[in-house]
């Protein structure tokens, strides 16, 4: 099941230890990619454009539970 992605006004939160910070993101993504090739041969994308992308799972990486991510309110930027 996809995990939903925060946006500007949303945050993940780990419900087994709280944690805000420190995740492993599994996704799909169809991308297009502009590549530009230097003289050697070396590739360097020089454009990505993003035709799809689901989530596929969240790992915390504190406690290491796999889906047990929810989204939570960000607190407020004013001081």
């Amino acid at each position: 099941m996809p995990v939903p992605r925060p946006n500007e006004g949303t945050r993940w939160r780990c419900t087994m230890c709280g944690n805000l910070t420190r995740f492993d993101v599994t996704r799909s993504s169809r991308v297009v990619e502009y590549v530009h090739l230097d003289l050697a041969g070396e590739p360097r994308v020089e454009e990505r454009e993003v035709l799809s992308e689901q989530i596929e799972s969240v790992r915390c990486r504190w406690c290491n539970a796999v889906d047990q991510v929810e989204l939570v309110d960000r607190p407020s930027a004013q001081v």
